[in-house]
């Protein structure tokens, strides 16, 4: 079978059934548009399966590089190329594999809730979903950097409207506001960065680009694009000081569509740096890699560091976990940063476990939601002690945060920072820390909330803001009994964020992902020429003597942090007045935002500039 007949379907399946949906939701009773969306959602998973299984090797052999098609048969002429691709590279179709498993998943984690849909309106929720499926599906196989912009504002403009799907609340619309700005401005930058692009080669293909700015020198153009391109797959990634919209997105956001923003979203803006680095600028034309390394390091550490200190912080469960995705998302761009397969096959590795735990996680907080009307901290202390599998699956979940083996998380953790580690001797350290103080957070309100451990925390000036009060169930009326759908799914992300990290398969998978993905000439010559050139040989990650280690430090240094926390409540006055102006920071003014996002773009001007010197 040529599977690559089947890459445009990965897109088209989604987008039809959102079309059946619209057209037919109305007429349709809840259980049959869930049914349905369900339905088209597990067909694209399976698609997605079909073609990971076709580009597969053994476990030491090199593999496939994936099929590539040129939609129409528009296929280039002399390198030349007016048609769409899509590329169906193992990294690529792993990334739309996730998707749409996450997707299902969600969907029969929602099989309970919005209980009263708008009304005439039971299709509006899968077929938003199916949507933005299609859009982060179709962003992981392009190959083509204007429809990786389409496919970059299709899933944003979806993510805007679930963010605000509870409309005739006030605060859900001002958390979709500040998403649709911030995220639109990155989205203008990118369409700005691709114009001069396609005004420089007359392309708008990654490979066609790539080889175009290969044949001169970079100058002020080059870096000029780079910069406008990279900034609006940082904002979509969350990073540094692109960051601030998404705690506050999360924090009004309905749970099943934070599942998806944290577990997903969010990291394919980390792909998608990396992408376009490795095909458009990493040749002689583009930026220099020490520059580029170097950018992404920056931005990365302080991305990783100030999402720690900032999760610590929080009493809100949803914004706690939405900033530990700001420092996880700041280990995986140091992760690329370092440029080598190992640093991309471990990244890898380390969003499929995160993606499993921090949904399952997400998972939990909705159950507390819908039972107590509340994810306050502080306001649930002690009362989940009768909802014990929850709390086994939220502690074990932090457990896996703070990369404890064998989760997937810590056999990614610890092939990403072997890699680091290579690149500059203090990353170790900052894996083993930001692992510990977020998994700590997180095994903290595990503790007080599930099992009332430690003094009773009472709110103070040193208390962080009161968040009790602000929330309403996501169900009808307030939970009696957990749904079966809501605890299973939970359940089953868990266990497979465990599977990463104990399948020789799927370690194997990310080895070969990632040195296809480091193969940039390969990537060009098999888009644009056609041949099957030889995939490089690699090493199957695994697990280290010294990953281990380290995966047990941050895990025995994250159950002491919330130990001590349990026992001593809230942080001192002094030391909350040192962390109050990073608390004011988030000040929920959408021009700040769009000030720091400006600021945030000068800063990567300046990192990168060395790159074409």
């Amino acid at each position: 079978m040529d599977t690559a007949r089947l890459l445009p379907l990965v897109v088209a399946v989604p987008l039809f059934g959102a079309a059946v949906l619209v057209a037919c939701g109305r007429r349709l009773p809840r259980i049959a548009s869930d049914v349905l969306g369900t339905a088209f959602a597990a067909a694209t998973a399976a698609l997605t399966l079909v073609l990971l299984a076709g580009t597969g090797g053994s476990a030491a052999g090199p593999g496939r590089r994936g099929p590539v098609e040129w939609v129409g048969g528009w296929r280039p002429v002399d390198g030349k190329g007016v048609g769409i691709v899509l590329v169906g590279d193992p990294l690529g179709v792993g990334l739309a594999a996730l998707v749409s498993l996450l997707v299902v998943a969600v969907l029969v984690y929602s099989w309970r809730y919005f209980a009263e849909p708008p009304r005439r309106h039971a299709g509006s929720f899968p077929a938003l979903i199916l949507l933005f499926q299609a859009g982060m599906s179709g962003f992981a196989l392009t190959g083509d950097l204007f429809d990786a912009f389409v496919f970059f504002e299709l899933m944003g403009v979806v993510a805007y409207a679930l963010t605000g799907f509870r409309v005739e609340e006030p605060k859900p619309l001002q958390g979709a506001l500040a998403f649709g700005v911030v995220n639109s401005l990155g989205g203008y930058s990118t369409l700005l960065g691709i114009t001069l692009l396609y005004a420089r080669t007359g392309e708008l293909g990654f490979a066609p680009i790539g080889r175009s700015l290969d044949t001169r020198a970079p100058d002020a153009l080059v870096l000029a694009a780079f910069v406008l391109v990279t900034t609006g797959l940082l904002v979509k990634a969350a990073a540094v000081p692109f960051h601030f919209w998404l705690p506050d997105a999360h924090a009004v956001a309905p749970t099943p569509v934070c599942m998806l923003l944290s577990g997903v979203m969010v990291e394919l803006g980390v792909y998608g740096v990396a992408r376009v680095h490795r095909t458009v600028f990493s040749g002689p034309g583009g930026i220099a890699q020490p520059a580029f390394s170097h950018a992404l390091l920056v931005i990365g550490t302080g991305t990783a560091l100030l999402g720690a200190v900032m999760c610590w912080q929080q009493r809100h469960l949803k914004r706690l976990l939405a900033f530990s995705t700001v420092a996880h998302t700041g280990l995986f761009l140091v992760g690329v940063a370092v440029l080598s397969p190992e640093g991309v096959s471990g990244t890898a590795l380390y969003v499929l476990g995160h993606a499993g735990v921090k949904a399952a996680l997400f998972a939990c907080t909705g159950i507390l939601l819908d039972r107590y009307s509340s994810v306050d901290e502080y306001e649930l202390f002690g009362r989940a002690r009768e909802l014990p599998l929850a709390g086994a699956v939220f502690a074990v979940g932090g457990l896996a945060l703070c990369g404890l083996p064998p989760f997937g998380t810590g056999l990614g953790k610890a092939v990403a920072e072997e890699a680091a580690g290579h690149t500059a001797g203090w990353l170790p350290a900052l894996f083993v820390l930001v692992s510990a103080v977020t998994g700590g957070a997180v095994l903290r309100a595990a503790l007080r909330v599930f099992a009332g451990a430690g003094r009773r925390p009472r709110n103070g000036p040193q208390s962080g803001p009161e968040t009790t009060g602000e929330e309403e169930p996501e169900t009808r009326g307030r939970l009696g009994r957990v749904p079966v759908t809501m605890l299973g799914v939970s359940v089953a992300l868990l266990a497979a964020a465990l599977a990463v990290g104990l399948a020789p398969a799927v370690a194997a998978g990310a080895g070969r992902a990632g040195a296809l993905f480091a193969d940039g000439t390969g990537y060009r010559g098999a888009v644009l020429d056609g041949r099957a050139a030889a995939a490089p040989s690699f090493t199957a990650p695994h697990w280290s003597a010294a990953g281990v280690l380290l995966g047990l430090l941050s895990t025995a240094l994250a159950v002491a942090l919330a130990q001590v926390a349990v026992r001593r409540g809230p942080a001192a006055g002094g030391a909350a007045a040192v962390l109050a102006p990073l608390r004011r920071l988030q000040s929920g003014h959408i021009g700040d935002y769009v000030a720091w996002t400006v600021a945030g773009t000068a800063l990567l001007a300046a990192l990168a500039l060395p790159g074409i010197r």
